[in-house]
């Protein structure tokens, strides 16, 4: 039994998410399909996160455990052949067979693409947020550094969750531009149900007065969701790096 570590990239925009539900389309349903045409056996993929609906991944890791004796390089080319073109297989390797693609991970890093323009870019609809003000990057950068610590991230949980520690760490936490696009950029040992949506929205309130400057730290003290800013749509959200 082997124990196979691959990474992909996917456009989430025609998925519901990254795990198998029932009469929804899912990246983890189509990558099984696929692997299960290649090795005539359908074996189990692990994902390293769960993704919502309409979001991306410029990196998401996987692991599958199999007796196929394919190797790493001739699964890649036959995945890449199976798959949609909304889905790229990148890299293969063995490793241990105690490896778990969720489990191991130290940290991840997620994107949040706004697209900041008066006018709006028909070919980046469906991967960022059309926002018109224009933001200060430097402002919100010096806003997004007070998400860095450890702390109970409450307030940035979507209702519904049914996770019951909502401690985590923020390694890092900063925004930039590229031309019209600006890049919430941050990295965590693990995030909660729509929280970088929600940090997300947070910034964009508070860029536009509607949450006042300098409050995160005690939008987190409050441990109250309704403290914080509103949920971002999920087209700008990209799962970026994963650290093992």
């Amino acid at each position: 039994m082997r124990n196979l570590l691959l990474t992909i990239s996917f456009d989430g925009t025609d998925y519901h998410g990254w795990q198998v539900q029932e009469n929804a389309v899912t990246v983890q349903q189509t990558l099984q399909d696929a692997f299960e045409r290649i090795c005539s056996s359908r074996d189990n993929v692990v994902g390293c996160s769960r993704t919502d609906a309409g979001v991306h991944a410029n990196m998401y890791c996987c692991n599958i455990r199999t007796e196929n004796p394919i190797t790493c390089e001739k699964l890649v080319g036959a995945l890449n052949a199976l798959l949609p073109r909304d889905i790229a297989a990148l890299d293969c390797r063995e490793v241990d067979f105690g490896f778990h693609a969720r489990y191991d991970c130290k940290s991840k890093e997620y994107i949040y693409k706004i697209w900041n323009s008066p006018n709006k870019n028909p070919f980046l609809y469906d991967y960022s947020l059309h926002y018109k003000p224009r933001l200060d990057e430097e402002f919100l950068s010096r806003q997004a550094a007070d998400f860095i610590g450890t702390y109970d991230f409450a307030s940035f949980c979507a209702a519904g969750s049914s996770v019951e520690d909502t401690v985590r760490t923020v390694m890092n936490a900063s925004v930039e531009r590229e031309g019209d696009m600006v890049i919430f950029k941050v990295e965590a040992d693990g995030f909660l149900y729509n929280m970088v949506r929600i940090m997300t929205g947070t910034l964009i309130d508070i860029s536009r007065g509607k949450i006042p400057a300098d409050s995160i730290k005690q939008i987190i003290a409050a441990k109250n969701r309704f403290a914080a800013g509103y949920t971002a749509p999920a087209r700008g959200l990209y799962l970026n790096k994963i650290h093992y």
